[in-house]
């Protein structure tokens, strides 16, 4: 089934398909740790960005963090992050955000940041004193960081690789072609250069995530898959995009569930450990499962 056939083109101001439709959280799980979350004002992704997945993660043990502030240097077309001069480093985050993650007591932890291409060091520290902080205080608490590209610099990566969390991802989000347009200032094979460095140096896990739906083919979907696995990635997830605002680029596609459980088929038969393909799933979905 190719992604481009009519079935899946937009027309103008269509519904979003019934495999979108979001239930609301439930459980005690999720009740107790929306609780402390409100009660303490501590600042996850999963309630900020309004994931769809927030009910099943935190049922599961599992938030996601952002760190370096919540303004970034970089203007990709799909991202509702805004963009513009950062605030001065807080270096008393690394603190706050292992402190939260005790207060909620996550046993799996995405750590993700803004670009923050204004600093030396492009935030690289910053990550490594925040997951040294989190392991000091939550020893028992396992960790993903899903990194910017740092602009493809060794010394950089380094200081990840060097603190050693347990899945280290980070996202191509699209196809080559569409880089330039959804990605402005990334580049496709530096991200790829990142991934496979990540490894080369040891990283014992790996993990990227592709968003479907911005006019891709399914020709280019199962290339970049392959990219990914030429790169010695472990892990991939692949989403939806839906847009965050009329200012950010537009829905070309629905993609139906059909489509999705082929991508799924497709890269578990080219060797990824895990593949997590479907409409909702973003980044972090199920992140717990696959340090395994």
């Amino acid at each position: 089934m190719n992604s481009e056939t009519a079935s899946n083109i937009l027309p103008e101001r269509q519904a979003k398909p019934k495999w979108l439709r979001v239930k609301l959280p439930t459980g005690k799980k999720y009740t107790e740790l929306r609780g402390l979350v409100d009660k303490y004002k501590l600042n996850t992704i999963c309630t900020s960005g309004s994931c769809p997945n927030m009910g099943e993660c935190w049922g599961e043990g599992t938030a996601t963090f952002m760190i370096l502030g919540n303004v970034c240097t970089r203007s990709c077309g799909f991202c509702g992050v805004k963009t513009g001069r950062p605030e001065t480093v807080d270096w008393d985050e690394p603190e706050k955000v292992a402190r939260s993650i005790k207060i909620m007591k996550i046993k799996h932890a995405v750590l993700t940041s803004v670009d923050r291409d204004d600093l030396k060091d492009m935030g690289s520290i910053m990550w490594s004193e925040t997951v040294k902080a989190v392991r000091r205080m939550n020893p028992e608490t396992t960790l993903e960081t899903l990194i910017p590209d740092f602009q493809g610099i060794e010394q950089h990566m380094d200081r990840i690789i060097d603190v050693a969390p347990e899945v280290v991802s980070h996202n191509i989000e699209t196809v080559r072609r569409l880089t330039r347009e959804v990605r402005i200032q990334a580049q496709y094979d530096r991200s790829m250069g990142v991934l496979k460095y990540l490894k080369q140096q040891g990283q014992r896990r790996t993990k990227s995530g592709i968003m479907l739906g911005l006019g891709e083919t399914r020709e280019e979907v199962i290339e970049t898959l392959h990219d990914l696995k030429a790169h010695d990635v472990d892990v991939v997830t692949i989403g939806q995009y839906l847009q965050p605002s009329k200012k950010h680029l537009p829905v070309k596609q629905f993609i139906n569930p059909d489509q999705f459980k082929e991508y799924e088929e497709i890269g578990l038969e080219l060797g990824f450990r895990h593949v997590e393909s479907s409409a909702l799933v973003r980044s972090s979905y199920r992140a717990q499962k696959h340090i395994d």
